[in-house]
């Protein structure tokens, strides 16, 4: 069978997007704001019906935006026959690890068999979600053809790493360069005119599988990097060497060197969970990616490293964790947003409730919070929070703390993110 005319198909949707969170929502607002007409497709009932009441749930799409794009036609659904109304199909659903930190592609393999059931010929399928190198072809495109249709024959596949940064006001959707691969050149080549339209620059590579370790490759080197200021703080701190100022003097050098900082662990939803995705992949050639695991091993300790240097602090003033009142300065995992995905603070609170710390915490941006089933108490003042608690913890360098407040009335201070002044009160990581 060959291909119709793309200008003659006939759709009453040019995307529909499958997965309505941090991924597919950016999508769909730069895809309408193209003049595309979009539907998205979910199943969760609480995010179709908030987002077709215009509010909105994620960080970088506020209610007004939402409103704007309701005006212009989108729709959320939980319906799927409108797969078949549409000329483009862009899947972006969850890949988490399973409970043995292996990938978890049961939300990809659901989509994917959700778009076979209304596939219809000259459509185009893009994978968005990230995995590992291979699954566009040796999962997604059986499921796919399990249609009846055939790839690369009668519809076109493709995959395009998202490379959504919550809370970045610099660089979003449409002015980050998007990489795409396609299941055979036609189908790369169809699916860069469908990014074209509202991305200003889009990059091709031979294949899926590039494409797909593009992503991994671009993650794993933040995490590997990130694991070495990690180690580094950890042996700077006994050396009594202060490695933020070492960093930026180094950060001075205009070639050869990128600037990455220590922390108390990583979170979000790509860099804890991306390597495994390449580990996984490596290990099934028959040998260990060490270089990854590694750094798995050093940015999973940093919480743990986190609550020693807490214990340290409260000894060195003759008080021990237990009973001690200890506030959490930001839970998230990145500053001014509100996602809590695989945030460090939870190991870290985790800890310090099991050495019977009195735990409270601050942050603007989430209004409850519990830990292993413990609702955390907020504070909601945090000029009185710090005066009142033994120890703080600055986990997260949200705009909306007074940092030189904390930095006058906290007892004592533990800085994980380098942006306070050290005094006999302050220390850094």
């Amino acid at each position: 069978m060959l291909f119709p005319l793309p200008g003659l198909i006939v759709t009453r949707f040019d995307l529909t997007i499958i997965g309505l969170g941090y991924v597919g929502m950016p999508l769909a607002k730069e895809a309408i704001a193209a003049g595309l007409t979009v539907a998205g497709l979910d199943v969760d009932p609480r995010k179709v019906d908030a987002l077709n009441a215009g509010r909105s749930y994620i960080d970088d799409l506020t209610d007004a935006d939402l409103d704007g794009m309701l005006g212009n036609g989108f729709t959320a659904t939980l319906d799927p026959t409108v797969l078949a109304e549409s000329s483009t199909i862009v899947i972006c659903v969850p890949t988490p690890l399973d409970e043995d930190h292996r990938p978890d592609l049961s939300a990809v393999e659901g989509a994917t068999a959700t778009v076979a059931a209304h596939l219809r010929a000259g459509t185009l399928v893009v994978l968005e979600s990230t995995t590992w190198p291979g699954t566009t072809d040796e999962v997604a495109r059986p499921i796919l053809e399990q249609s009846g249709l055939v790839a690369g024959t009668d519809f076109h596949l493709a995959f395009s790493p998202e490379r959504i940064d919550p809370g970045n006001t610099k660089f979003g959707l449409r002015n980050t360069p998007k990489v795409v691969g396609g299941f055979t050149r036609p189908c790369r080549d169809r699916a860069e005119s469908f990014y074209s339209r509202f991305i200003e620059r889009v990059v091709t590579v031979s294949g899926t599988r590039e494409a797909e370790m593009a992503k991994l490759l671009e993650n794993t080197y933040r995490h590997v990097n990130i694991a070495l200021v990690n180690e580094m703080a950890i042996f700077c701190d006994e050396l009594g060497v202060d490695l933020w100022e070492s960093i930026e003097a180094a950060a001075t050098k205009p070639f050869g060197f990128q600037k990455f900082l220590p922390g108390p662990g990583v979170g979000g939803h790509c860099i804890p969970v991306d390597p495994s995705y390449l580990s996984y992949t490596v290990r099934k050639l028959g040998y260990p990616f060490r270089f990854v695991e590694l750094a798995q091993e050093i940015n999973e300790r940093m919480p743990s490293y986190v609550v020693a240097r807490v214990q340290r602090l409260l000894n060195r003033h003759r008080k021990p964790v237990n009973g001690s009142k200890v506030l959490l300065l930001g839970v998230t995992y990145k500053p001014d947003i509100a996602d809590e995905r695989e945030t460090p603070a939870i190991p870290v609170a985790e800890a310090l409730l099991e050495l019977g710390a009195e735990l409270s915490f601050c942050d603007p941006h989430v209004p409850a919070w519990s830990v292993e089933g413990t609702q955390i108490p907020r504070e909601e003042d945090l000029g009185a929070a710090i005066a009142a608690a033994d120890v703080t913890v600055l986990l997260q360098q949200h705009a909306a703390f007074d940092l030189d407040l904390v930095e006058r009335q906290g007892r004592l201070v533990l800085d994980t993110r380098g942006v306070l002044a050290t005094s006999e009160r302050v220390e850094r990581l």
